[in-house]
């Protein structure tokens, strides 16, 4: 027979079940579905100790799916149990172990049971999961501490990255790291170029408790690819890289003495900027390391005016009238064999095309225009005399620039200048310039140009010599400057231009890279060029370029795309050179190919520039109305892409398009239809919103992501409707836009307003293509590309015309002037003001007798 002490309860779910009964060779824990026998009993001498735990459970973390074991250890105890968040765990997930301590005898327990992620998950969010053990003796109970268990992760993406940055030397420099969320915290260390950086051996840097790098003293040796790295027991991320230059700003050297007084009665002294010398990007030395003085009358050389002098100047002369005929005679030859030799090529009116009206129709104002500025109706513009001499054709009327007027084109009697069948002229070689279809079929029977489309809407072509010309692709922002001298004389190149569908390329994006701007070639690849030519396209990037790295990349003929350039990191020796505008990318290459724009996100903060169009059906005659809302990268080619499948849909814009920045915060783009009248209108949409995914957007590889609205009228006399969409990429911050109109009377055209903004012909051949006349281009570049002392050179020119960050790349090209002027060309060709050209001229200085104005009155 059992002797019962008195009842020893335990709770389960708190309700008392069973008691212990203990028995004179030992004791047994009954009742419920609970047992636990202890066959050795406790010596008297310790009967009344309460037990004491050995080993108790800590915190821990589940990695992935793998359970994680917590463990008990107590003396003296007869029973040990755990219970998870206030529920007693079922005796069969307990394991449990038993032993006699040596020394005294107790009978010591060890229990542990196995806690799996789906138990934590079940109560996730809830509450914290925890657990903790309840050990028995025949005295009383003992609770542990609690023990928590938590899922452990990293997320990928850095609250805050590090930005490059570039600083003098001896500045501080300060590089931001807040790692990504993760359980347990995460530990942050940092690297330079992939090797860790210890702060303990390098006492420069010193590393924040908020996980931020600080160099103290930048040295030359601390630039470098900075990255902070952070690490717990699931993963280990890696930020992006901040490259950090440590430059040095050039410095003078004492002035030299002064040279001794020259025959012109001048003397000089120079200096140098090599104290210290400029490395590493730091600015050149301001101001000038020549001077002259004029000497006064005391240390002028006296000259003698003897007879020996009168007989060498009269020998000096002599030999510079001999030298000036001689001259004249070989410019005659020259030209005489010159019109002979470029017969071939251009007539004589090819220089004098500039100055006839062209047949150019003005921009017609849109109700939405895009960006692009219509065209300028100056009467002040720069010109010069035209070549009256010709016979080739006669000039009447007032002198202008060739894109002002609206009269014919008027073109030579010879074969060489001829009008293709779109209106655009090009040169060629005594014969009409090939089919277009022939022409695109045989550059895509070539392995290079297997991707060419084959369409003649997005491709525009044209044939060029040395006086250059321009391909354009209308209402696409994409064009194409051929300076003159471009191509060598004596060679002429049938050039084209055309758009790649960004869903044909697959061009290769990893981690946070998107397409910045649409994939444009031009070729044929090969040709050779004495200087860069121009190509624009649009971008998308905001004008934050702090939170973005933006490469240039070229397709190679194996098919691989290859990194040429980074924005702000370009080398002047390369043939390839980059301006960011606002809204349009100018790339300078030497070298015929394929490009796109690609930009890496540097923060969460860099943001993409998104057009909103919505667009509805231009006659119902159903209860259902949908609308049509496209999300789209903001660069004209996809504008136009747009209207067009639209016009083939017969739909019609039924707002101004809008503007929305899109973030690098992995958050879906989230569009709503509200405020209908419920009376007239309903929604048949089941969910709240619609979602477009975020990498569909931020990849810039899908061209026309929209979704749709399926609205339904009550009766098919309701006409008028209003409602307001709402769009946003995290709540709380968004746009809304009101619409209100008539479903039927509303008759707007579609696309004219957008599409005729740059009717533009798509090739212009020789001097047509340019608002600059040919010959005062020369004057100009002669005139400019000789420094001066007083700095009136194309170093004040490009000043004046706010082209002055690219000093480095213009110093480096053997005209610097002509490289501004080719810049200009392709920023004010639609509505470029040479008022404005001809007053930075007029306050450089440079207004030869050649450089004039001409109003409508004086001519």
């Amino acid at each position: 027979m059992p002797l019962h002490l008195g009842p020893f309860v335990r709770w389960r779910s708190g309700l008392v079940l069973t008691w212990i009964c203990l028995f004179s060779s030992g004791f047994t824990f009954t009742g419920g579905e609970h047992a636990a026998t202890v066959t050795h009993p406790l010596p008297a001498a310790f009967a009344d100790l309460l037990p004491h735990f050995l080993v108790e459970p800590d915190d821990v973390y589940i990695v992935k799916n793998k359970p994680v074991t917590l463990t008990c250890r107590s003396t003296p105890a007869t029973q040990i149990y755990f219970k998870c968040n206030s529920e007693w765990v079922h005796q069969d997930q307990h394991l449990i172990e038993r032993d006699v301590d040596p020394a005294t005898g107790l009978p010591v327990m060890q229990v542990k049971i196995d806690i799996s992620r789906q138990q934590v998950e079940k109560i996730f969010g809830l509450e914290d999961y925890w657990c903790q053990c309840v050990a028995w003796s025949t005295t009383g109970t003992q609770k542990s501490q609690k023990a928590y268990v938590r899922i452990a992760y990293l997320r990928k993406n850095f609250e805050e990255e590090p930005l490059g940055k570039e600083v003098a030397l001896d500045q501080e420099v300060l590089l931001r790291c807040h790692p990504p969320e993760g359980v347990p915290p995460a530990e942050v260390e940092w690297q330079r170029n992939e090797e860790l950086i210890d702060p303990k051996t390098d006492p420069n840097f010193f590393i924040t408790v908020d996980h931020n790098l600080i160099i103290k003293q930048a040295r030359l040796a601390d630039t470098g690819n900075y990255t902070c790295v952070a690490k717990n027991i699931v993963a280990r991320r890696k930020s992006s890289s901040a490259t950090v230059i440590v430059y040095v700003d050039g410095g003078w050297s004492e002035w030299s003495k002064w040279s001794p007084c020259g025959a012109d009665c001048t003397m000089w002294r120079s200096r140098e900027c090599t104290q210290p010398s400029p490395s590493t990007g730091g600015k050149e030395c301001q101001g000038l390391d020549l001077q002259s003085l004029n000497c006064t009358s005391e240390q002028c050389p006296q000259t003698a005016s003897g007879a020996e002098d009168v007989a060498l100047y009269v020998g000096i002369v002599a030999v510079a009238l001999c030298l000036t005929l001689l001259l004249i005679v070989l410019v005659l030859v020259y030209r005489r064999k010159k019109e002979g030799l470029d017969a071939d090529v251009a007539d004589s009116s090819i220089l004098t095309t500039g100055f006839q009206p062209m047949g150019i129709k003005p921009t017609k104002p849109g109700v939405w225009a895009p960006r692009r500025a219509a065209r300028s109706k100056n009467s002040h513009l720069l010109t010069i005399q035209p070549d009256l001499t010709t016979t080739t054709t006669s000039y009447q009327g007032t002198l202008r620039s060739r894109h002002e007027v609206t009269g014919k084109f008027s073109v030579s009697n010879g074969p060489l200048l001829e009008p293709l069948p779109n209106g655009s002229h090009t040169l060629h070689n005594g014969k009409l310039p090939s089919d277009p279809n022939d022409f695109m079929n045989r550059l895509s029977s070539q392995t290079y140009f297997k991707t060419l489309p084959r369409d003649n809407v997005n491709t525009s072509y044209g044939t060029f010599n040395f006086l250059g010309g321009r391909l354009t692709l209308p209402s696409t922002g994409i064009s194409l400057l051929i300076p003159p001298e471009a191509i060598p004389r004596g060679k002429i190149y049938e050039i084209y231009l055309t758009i790649q569908k960004k869903e044909d390329m697959r061009l290769p994006l990893a981690g946070c890279q998107t397409l910045l701007s649409p994939v444009v070639s031009c070729g044929p690849p090969g040709v050779m060029l004495t200087r860069p030519v121009i190509l624009s396209m649009d971008h998308c990037t905001d004008a934050c370029l702090e939170n973005w790295a933006i490469r240039l990349k070229k397709q190679s003929y194996e098919g691989t795309w290859e990194d040429v350039l980074q924005l702000g990191e370009e080398v002047v020796s390369e043939p390839y050179y980059c301006q960011l505008e606002v809204e349009t990318c100018r790339v300078f290459t030497e070298q015929l190919g394929r490009f796109a724009l690609v930009g890496e996100s540097l923060s969460m903060a860099a943001a993409k520039r998104l057009k909103l169009l919505m667009f509805a059906p231009a006659y119902c005659s159903t209860l259902e109305y949908n609308i049509r809302v496209y999300c789209m990268d903001d660069t004209q080619d996809l504008l136009k892409e747009v209207m067009q499948m639209e016009r083939q849909l017969g739909g019609r814009l039924i707002d101004e398009p809008h503007v929305l920045l899109f973030k690098d915060s992995y958050h879906n783009l989230r569009l709503s239809i509200h405020d209908m009248p419920q009376a007239h209108w309903r929604s048949k949409l089941l969910a709240g919103y619609q979602e477009i995914p975020f990498y569909h957007i931020w990849s810039g590889s899908q061209r026309t992501l929209h979704c749709t609205f399926t609205l339904e009228r009550q009766s098919l006399s309701t006409c008028d409707l209003t409602c307001t969409l709402c769009v946003w990429q995290v709540e709380g911050e968004g746009q809304s836009f009101t619409l209100d109109f008539n479903i039927s009377k509303d008759i707007r055209p579609l696309d004219s307003d957008f599409l005729l903004m740059d009717n533009c012909t798509p090739a212009l051949a020789g001097p047509s293509a340019f608002q600059i006349p040919y010959l005062i281009r020369q004057k100009i570049c002669s005139s400019l590309d000789t420094p001066c002392p007083n700095g009136a050179d194309w170093r004040l020119l490009a000043q004046r015309l706010k082209l002055d960050r690219h000093m480095s790349f213009f110093a480096s090209k053997a005209s610097p002037t002509s490289v501004i002027l080719d810049l200009w060309e392709t920023q004010h060709f639609h509505s470029g003001n040479l008022n404005q050209l001809a007053a930075v001229m007029a306050e450089i200085g440079k207004q030869e007798a050649m450089i004039f104005l001409v109003s409508d009155g004086e001519c």
